[in-house]
């Protein structure tokens, strides 16, 4: 299929190009929609690059919003949906290693272009010129490439967040990094400590959350995680001796990250559930490795890591319980999984077997099959408390508190909930007294 079948301008783009076309200027959708089309993806969004003019720009279009005007960037509005319209640019001195000091506008394609990070993001599209592919974008895809646009060194002078984001379209796409790029980040990584934890983390879930997670191993070699993520070389180093394991802690991470669905809280929760390790490392006479206390220390770990990269609350909390329950062992048995559910909590337990058969997967293949037989049959019972609506949690529970203040005379305050506990305690070992007659009745004998 030729380049020009691979990219069909949706209709609103290609209007919006052929407006500023018509009026004398140059338009083309430029970047990342284009790499996306030749890859023979649909786009998220469409960028659109133009020798007019911002104030050019507004005059022919109804409906304008100034988003980035100082920067050349005016969206056109059509119909409710939103498009970025930039003026060719040729960006001045960075000065913070992630924003232009200034930008000079220019009436040139090719110097536009020429200031992108990677060739496959640097290739411009319209209906009558075709691709405009300068810096070789196409051959790189063919190639399964990352590569600068002209000198790496300058491009990720000009923005540290390059470097990251190099290794995120590896990811996220499967390529390699060319090898002058690759040398240039091993070269300029400590620069990432001037880029906000925001944007760390940003790039950070993009590639946990790509088809090839295990890519952070490129960020260990080429010195990134030294600066951003100094617990997980530690892992990388860390050695298991143990008939459990076959890697290192961090290739360990890597193989669970890949073992498990592309969800923001699992990614996590595997990158983090054995960060603790290094720290935790102890042999014994026969020379076997083990980690006693881990999943605890793993926890507190993430917790302070999530903090730092300035993650939300909720995934903090996700997270951290994930982490923490990853090891937690529970019995093929009703009451046992129960007091499981209790322990670790509704929304947590369901999600604690994705992240166990992760780990047994990443492990060596000692005792798979008992491992994953144990998982599955607590699973099936999981489901059979599920399809029972059995009593887990104080929602479930036959009596409220206002049911025991009401009709048990019991004042508001803590002994109230100590002692609605304590009947939960009694329905998570017996199903059986989840009503609500029998637990009045008990708690009389309490009284």
């Amino acid at each position: 299929m030729s380049d020009t079948a691979r990219i069909q301008l949706p209709e609103k783009v290609s209007f919006i190009i052929h407006t500023i076309m018509e009026a004398g200027f140059e338009a083309y959708a430029v970047g990342g929609c284009v790499r996306d089309c030749l890859l023979g993806r649909e786009p998220d969004d469409w960028d659109i690059t133009t020798s007019a003019a911002p104030g050019q720009v507004k005059a022919l279009f109804k409906r304008t919003i100034d988003t980035g005007i100082a920067h050349g960037t005016v969206t056109v509005m059509l119909e409710g949906e939103g498009f970025e319209v930039t003026t060719y640019r040729v960006d001045g001195a960075y000065e913070d290693s992630r924003h232009p000091k200034e930008v000079t506008f220019t009436a040139s394609l090719t110097e536009d272009l020429r200031r992108r990070d990677f060739t496959i993001n640097a290739m411009a599209y319209n209906e009558q010129a075709g691709l405009t592919d300068i810096f070789g974008g196409r051959k790189d895809i063919e190639r399964k490439l990352i590569r600068c646009v002209g000198n790496p060194r300058e491009r990720f002078g000009e923005d540290a967040l390059r470097m990251m984001r190099a290794v995120r379209f590896s990811a996220q796409l499967g390529y390699d990094i060319e090898q002058e790029t690759r040398e240039a980040i091993k070269e300029l990584a400590p620069n990432l400590r001037q880029i906000s934890a925001e944007r760390i983390q940003t790039e950070l879930v993009k590639l946990a959350l790509s088809r090839h997670p295990e890519k952070l191993r490129t960020a260990y070699e080429t010195g990134i995680t030294a600066v951003i993520l100094p617990e997980f070389d530690a892992c990388m180093e860390t050695v298991q001796n143990h008939p459990h394991h076959c890697y290192t802690v961090g290739e360990h991470i890597l193989k669970s990250m890949q073992e498990i669905k592309a969800s923001r809280e699992l990614r996590l929760a595997m990158l983090f559930h054995d960060i603790g390790k290094p720290v935790t490392l102890s042999q014994d006479k026969e020379g076997t490795h083990h980690f006693h206390g881990h999943p605890g220390v793993s926890e507190k770990m993430a917790c302070d890591i999530l903090h730092r990269l300035k993650f939300d609350n909720y995934t903090i909390d996700m997270v951290a319980k994930l982490v923490k329950y990853h090891d937690y062992d529970v019995e093929p048995e009703e009451r046992s999984v129960r007091r499981a559910i209790l322990k670790t909590g509704e929304k947590v337990f369901p999600c604690l077997f994705d992240v166990k058969q992760a780990d047994i997967r990443a492990q060596s293949s000692y005792m798979r099959k008992e491992k994953e037989a144990k998982l599955e049959a607590v699973r099936r019972i999981y489901q059979h408390i599920m399809a029972q609506n059995q009593c887990i949690s104080l929602k479930t529970l036959a009596v409220s508190g206002k049911d025991l203040i009401e009709e048990a005379g019991m004042k508001p305050g803590r002994e109230l909930g100590q002692t609605l506990k304590k009947l939960l305690d009694m329905v998570v070992d017996d199903p059986s007294l989840n009503e609500k007659e029998i637990l009045l009745k008990t708690l009389k004998e309490f009284q």
